[in-house]
């Protein structure tokens, strides 16, 4: 084992919640092992960079209601491949080189379960993604 992978791997947060099972899926034990504790461990990161994109895209999102936030923040993640492969690589690239190689084997389907964390742990940070001037007021 090199150094990058056994500092890879210590920097992964538990999460108690992702239990793997002998008859769970090669990709829903990948997520549950690799990619939510990367997500979990990249949030703040990942909460910065929509902050950073929502005041890139001026700032709409503020005007919206919490029903079409959630929209606006589906969306986003769907749609804006700029924003979504940036997401991807701040999780890839914590990767250790075997995650890497089975990643590879189904990264489609391992991109959808990604970006649907991502999506999911954004719309349960939803109240963090108010106007600065707000924030600093509390």
């Amino acid at each position: 084992m090199n150094s990058r992978h056994a500092q890879l791997k210590s920097i992964k947060p538990e999460i108690a919640s992702a239990t793997i099972t002998e008859n769970m899926s090669a990709d829903e034990r990948f997520q549950n092992a690799v990619l939510r504790p990367i997500i979990k461990f990249q949030n703040d990161l990942l909460i910065a960079v929509f902050k950073n994109y929502i005041q890139k895209h001026k700032s709409v999102f503020y005007d919206l209601s919490v029903e079409k936030r959630i929209v606006y923040i589906e969306n986003a993640i769907q749609k804006d491949m700029k924003l979504r492969n940036s997401m991807k690589g701040m999780i890839i690239g914590l990767f250790t080189v075997e995650d890497y190689e089975i990643y590879i084997q189904n990264s489609s389907a391992l991109n959808k379960r990604m970006m649907n964390i991502v999506k999911q742990r954004l719309i349960s940070h939803i109240q963090l993604f108010e106007r600065p001037e707000l924030l600093a007021a509390v």
